[in-house]
């Protein structure tokens, strides 16, 4: 049975476990700088099985007029199982009265598939646009 738990801190094998499965390992160059990001988030949803982190959702914005998802992961293993539907949509609950719900992702037919299923629309579907820099 999976529960579904709202934290701010991980024992820091789950969470490098849990980044490394899904190939982001720049994540994992610094353990204190990742759990330091995951507890000044506005929220973390996780996803548990017995003692295993299967995956998580985190949250930055002010959370009234803006909620950005940084991170929404589930490990392989339990990939296409609805752990990050139930992940996404907990949160889309949680700041439902938020207009802006904004994520940066990846472009793949699953990924546009599964935000799209979501409700979400992709800037290049709309009127907006987006803007992103690396550094």
């Amino acid at each position: 049975m999976i529960k579904y738990l709202t934290l701010n801190s991980f024992e820091k094998d789950q969470l490098i476990n849990l980044y490394k499965s899904v190939g982001w390992f720049a994540y994992c160059n610094n353990y204190d700088l990742l759990q330091k990001a995951v507890s000044k988030s506005l929220v973390t949803v996780s996803a548990f099985e017995h003692e295993q982190l299967l995956g998580l959702i985190r949250v930055v914005g002010d959370g009234v007029s803006i909620i950005y998802i940084q991170d929404l992961l589930v490990n392989p293993k339990y990939q296409r199982q609805g752990i990050g539907s139930e992940l996404l949509k907990r949160v889309c609950i949680k700041y439902k009265s938020v207009r802006q719900k904004v994520l940066l992702t990846e472009e793949a037919p699953t990924v546009r598939n599964f935000y799209e299923k979501l409700g979400f629309t992709s800037c290049d579907q709309g009127n907006e646009v987006a803007f992103y820099r690396e550094f």
